[in-house]
């Protein structure tokens, strides 16, 4: 997203973070960094993070990749209205179905390829999405 972000030139800020605490402060999994590359993106400095509810205040816009972590947020919400601000990742592409990105973690490295590009398709869907005037 944040290659997409500064070819597109916009002023956005992009970041990621988690609802568990199992990676904090760890770098991207060695066949997501090695598919990224293959991309043109060096994901070697990302440092895993969770996720806080003042993010609620920093993001105008927060992307889920899965239901579990759309149920934290709700857990996590300083206020209802919050959750306005909660879309699944994948909604942009296929409207109103609540669609997961899957975690290829326990798979092989095969398994990465197919995320990666569904990946980069909810990122140019999300940006012809919400760049509309």
């Amino acid at each position: 997203m944040k290659k997409l972000v500064a070819e597109r030139k916009l002023d956005w800020q992009v970041d990621s973070a988690g609802t568990n605490g199992y990676h904090i402060g760890e770098a991207p999994h060695k066949y997501s960094q090695k598919v990224c590359k293959k991309h043109g993106i060096d994901i070697s400095n990302q440092r895993a993070r969770r996720f806080s509810s003042k993010d609620f205040e920093q993001y105008d816009l927060i992307f889920v990749m899965a239901a579990d972590v759309y149920d934290d947020l709700q857990r996590w919400a300083p206020k209802p209205e919050d959750m306005e601000k909660v879309h699944y990742f994948l909604d942009a592409l296929y409207p109103n179905v609540s669609a997961e990105v899957p975690d290829p973690w326990y798979g092989d490295e095969s398994g990465y390829e197919p995320v990666y590009q569904m990946i980069a398709k909810g990122c140019e869907a999300i940006l012809d999405k919400w760049t509309k005037s």
